[in-house]
């Protein structure tokens, strides 16, 4: 990719998972004490690390509330990629975490399979559970049957993990660009 270069980015997840938190912490380079989001957020972000480096992601943080979450299809119509953030101590919520993300991906207003990278954030806390054991809830495994869908641990707060985030997020949508082009060129 490189200078000059754009990526659009939708950012979902319920609610509390520390999406904004995390979109603070791309754009800005250090953890910034966030409110809950309420309708959405636009950041652009500059790649400032790895395969990243001088990307200009945009990124619209959606609300995770369940009222919203119909509208997250919505924001997949013009994006590149998907970020699904889920809460890695929170093991109430990820059965319903694993429902809106198959929801969401497997869903009729997904015909392209945009890439998905799934983070398990808040990987610092010390009931987090493992990316491991988040991947398998969330039946990942199956979700990359079909379209290119990865999971990483990273924690918003102190920032580990999100450079090796975004390269693979750049990686996915390179792949991603190059394929949606073939196809392309096979219906002609």
């Amino acid at each position: 990719m490189g200078s000059g270069y754009s990526v659009q980015l939708v950012l979902v997840g319920l609610e509390n998972t520390g999406k904004t938190t995390l979109l603070y912490r791309l754009k800005l380079g250090h953890y910034m004490h966030t409110q809950s989001t309420v309708g959405f957020n636009c950041e652009k972000v500059e790649g400032r690390w790895g395969k990243a480096k001088g990307v200009t992601f945009s990124i619209w943080d959606v609300e995770g509330k369940d009222n919203m979450r119909p509208l997250w299809k919505s924001y997949l119509r013009s994006s590149d990629g998907v970020i699904f953030v889920v809460d890695s101590a929170d093991r109430e919520n990820l059965d319903e975490a694993r429902v809106e993300l198959m929801r969401l991906v497997k869903g009729q207003n997904n015909p392209s399979c945009l890439p998905t990278l799934i983070l398990a954030n808040k990987q610092d806390l010390p009931d987090a559970m493992t990316p491991e054991e988040i991947s398998k809830e969330l039946s990942v495994q199956e979700l990359s049957v079909t379209q290119q869908c990865q999971l990483l641990p990273v924690c918003a707060v102190t920032g580990e993990g999100l450079p090796d985030a975004m390269d693979c997020m750049v990686d996915m949508v390179q792949k991603w660009k190059k394929g949606k082009g073939k196809a392309k060129t096979k219906h002609r």
